[in-house]
C-alpha cells in the first residue's frame, strides 16, 4: 500500500490538464463572475453524510403521514366496473348500443360491441356501505379501511405509454419512477436494504410492457432506481460472495475501492453518479447479510403464512411477495412495488376476452393475499406509517369487445384507485363516473393529481420536490397536480 500512498499524496500532471487548470482557467473565472452577478451559481454542495450516502434519511417538507408505501399493481388494466365502481345503468342497458361512442377510445377498434354487463354480482359491505364485486370476498372486509378514488382518469390507451405516465407522470419513457422521486427526496429508513424494490410475476408470465423502465431512475443518479427482485431463484443476483473469498478479503476490495472513487469523486465533485457508485458497492455488501433475512419467510409461523394464502396454490406467488413486503418494510424499505400479472391479454388483467374468466382469475391470485396484508400490517401496528396503494395503468370500457367470450377494451377516460392507511380516512369515496362507467364524471383525479395526493401523504411538497436537468427543474408532477384533500384524515 505504500505504492498506493505516495500515487495519491503527488498526483501526475500531464501536459493536457497543465493547459485546461491554466489558460482555460481564466475563461472559467471569467464566466463564474458574469453568473455570480446574475444569481445563476448553483449552490455548494454540503460535504455531510447525505452527500456521501444518497440513501440517507432526509427530512420532510412537513410532517409525514407515510413512511412507507406498498404499491399493488394491477398490470394490464383492472376493469372498475367489474371490482369497485358499481353501475346498475349497465345492466339495465346490456346489449344496447353506446350512442355516441368513440371507436378510436379503446385499442380494437374494430371489435367494437354493445354495452356489457358485468358477469359478477355486486353487494353492499361493511359500515360505510361501499359496492364490491363477489370476486374480492376476502377484501370486502376492509372496506372500512379503505379510500377509493372513482374517478381517475389518464392520457392513452396503449399499455406501455400509460404504464409510464401512471409510474412517471410522463406518458414517454426516460423519466423517474414515484419509487425513485421519493426515495430521492426522502432517501431510505434502512441502511441495509434497498430503499425501492420491486417484485413482478413469478409464473413465467414476463413483466409489464416497458419493462425495467417502468422502475427506472431516468436522470436522478442511478443509486434511486429500483431494485428489481428475480422472478425465479435468488430473489438477487451475487448476493453471496464466493466460497474461495474471505469476509475480509472482500472487505480489503471494497476500501481500496472506496479510496479510488473518492480520489476521483474530489477530482471531480460535480459527477453525482460517482457517490452512488460508492454507496452501490456498499450496499452490496451489507444485503449480504440483511437480505437474505428480509425474505426469508420460512421462519414466519403457520398462522401468518395463511393469513397470506400460502398453503392456496392459486395464490401463494402472490402471497408471498405481500408477505415480503411486509418483512420488507418493517426492516425500513421505503417504497415497495408488486405487479400482478404478466406481459398482456390473459397473462394479465388485461382482459379483452372473456372478462369474467380474466377477471375472476387475477382476483384469485390477489384477493386473499392483499387481504392478509392489510390484517397483517393492522395487527403489528404498521398500518398507520404504510400506505397500502392498489392501481394500474387504465381501466376498461363498459361496452363488450367482439369474441366468443367478451371482454372489455382499454379505458383511458376511467379507472378506480383504491389506499388505505398511511394516512387516508376509511371507507370513503371521492369522484364518480359517468352512469355506464365510461368516463370520470365528478371531482376528475389526473395521474398528477394522485401523484400529488400520495407525495402529500409522505409529507412532501410535489412543488419543491425538484430536480435540476438539462437546464430546467424538473418534478414528478411537472406542471400540474392538486392533492385530493377529501380521502387524507
Amino acid at each position: 500500500m505504500k505504492g498506493f500512498n505516495h500515487l495519491f499524496a503527488t498526483p501526475m500532471i500531464n501536459r493536457r490538464d497543465f493547459l485546461r487548470r491554466t489558460g482555460s482557467g481564466f475563461g472559467s473565472l471569467a464566466l463564474a463572475s458574469l453568473l455570480g452577478q446574475q444569481g445563476l451559481l448553483a449552490e455548494p454542495r454540503p460535504s455531510n453524510h447525505a452527500a456521501l450516502n444518497p440513501l440517507a434519511p432526509k427530512p420532510s417538507h412537513f410532517s409525514a403521514k407515510a413512511k412507507s408505501v406498498i404499491w399493488l399493481f394491477m398490470n394490464g388494466g383492472q376493469s372498475q366496473v367489474d371490482t369497485w365502481d358499481y353501475k346498475p345503468e349497465l345492466e339495465k342497458h346490456h346489449g344496447q348500443e353506446l350512442k355516441g361512442f368513440d371507436k378510436n377510445t379503446g385499442f380494437f377498434t374494430n371489435d367494437v360491441g354493445p354495452l356489457l354487463k358485468s358477469p359478477f354480482k355486486f353487494q353492499r359491505h361493511g359500515q360505510s356501505g361501499a359496492w364490491a364485486s363477489e370476486i374480492f370476498p376476502h377484501l370486502v372486509q376492509h372496506v372500512d379501511r379503505m379510500a377509493f378514488i372513482h374517478s381517475c382518469y389518464t392520457e392513452t390507451n396503449n399499455h406501455s405509454p400509460a404504464l409510464f405516465q401512471i409510474n412517471t407522470g410522463m406518458n414517454r419513457m426516460g423519466f423517474p419512477c414515484m419509487g425513485s422521486w421519493v426515495t430521492y427526496g426522502l432517501g431510505s429508513e434502512s441502511e441495509n436494504l434497498p430503499g425501492f424494490i420491486v417484485m413482478y410475476d413469478t409464473l413465467g408470465r414476463g413483466i409489464p410492457k416497458g419493462h425495467a423502465q417502468n422502475w427506472g431512475a431516468g436522470f436522478l443518479p442511478g443509486v434511486f432506481q429500483g431494485t428489481a427482485l428475480n422472478a425465479q431463484g435468488a430473489p438477487i443476483n451475487n448476493l453471496f460472495r464466493s466460497d474461495e473469498m474471505a469476509d475480509s478479503q472482500q472487505r480489503a476490495q471494497l476500501g481500496l475501492l472506496r479510496k479510488l472513487n473518492q480520489h476521483y469523486q474530489r477530482q471531480n465533485p460535480h459527477e453525482a453518479e460517482l457517490a452512488a457508485r460508492i454507496e452501490s458497492f456498499e450496499l452490496a455488501y451489507r444485503m449480504q447479510i440483511a437480505a437474505p433475512e428480509a425474505l426469508d419467510i420460512a421462519k414466519e409461523p403457520e398462522s401468518i403464512r395463511a393469513l397470506y394464502g400460502l398453503d392456496n396454490s392459486k395464490c401463494a406467488h402472490f402471497g408471498k411477495q405481500c408477505l415480503m413486503a411486509r418483512r420488507l418494510v418493517e426492516r425500513g424499505a421505503r417504497f415497495i412495488q408488486i405487479y400482478s400479472g404478466g406481459m398482456e391479454n390473459e397473462r394479465s388483467w388485461d382482459g379483452h376476452v372473456d372478462i369474467g374468466g380474466n377477471h375472476r382469475q387475477f382476483a384469485g391470485e390477489t384477493d386473499l393475499p392483499i387481504a392478509g396484508l392489510l390484517t397483517d400490517l393492522q395487527q403489528r401496528g404498521l398500518l398507520d406509517s404504510t400506505l397500502v396503494l392498489c392501481a394500474g395503468e387504465f381501466g376498461r370500457l363498459p361496452v363488450s369487445q367482439k369474441s366468443n367470450k367478451p371482454g372489455r377494451d382499454h379505458n383511458p377516460h376511467a379507472f378506480t384507485t383504491w389506499m388505505a392507511g398511511g394516512g387516508v380516512k376509511g371507507g370513503v369515496h371521492y369522484g364518480q363516473t359517468d352512469e355506464l362507467g365510461h368516463r370520470a364524471a365528478v371531482d376528475r383525479v389526473s395521474v398528477n393529481d394522485l401523484h400529488a395526493t400520495i407525495l402529500y401523504l409522505f409529507g412532501i411538497d410535489h412543488e419543491k420536490l425538484t430536480y435540476r436537468y438539462n437546464g430546467r427543474d424538473f418534478r414528478l408532477t411537472d406542471v400540474a397536480g392538486d392533492v385530493v384533500q377529501e380521502i387524507i384524515a
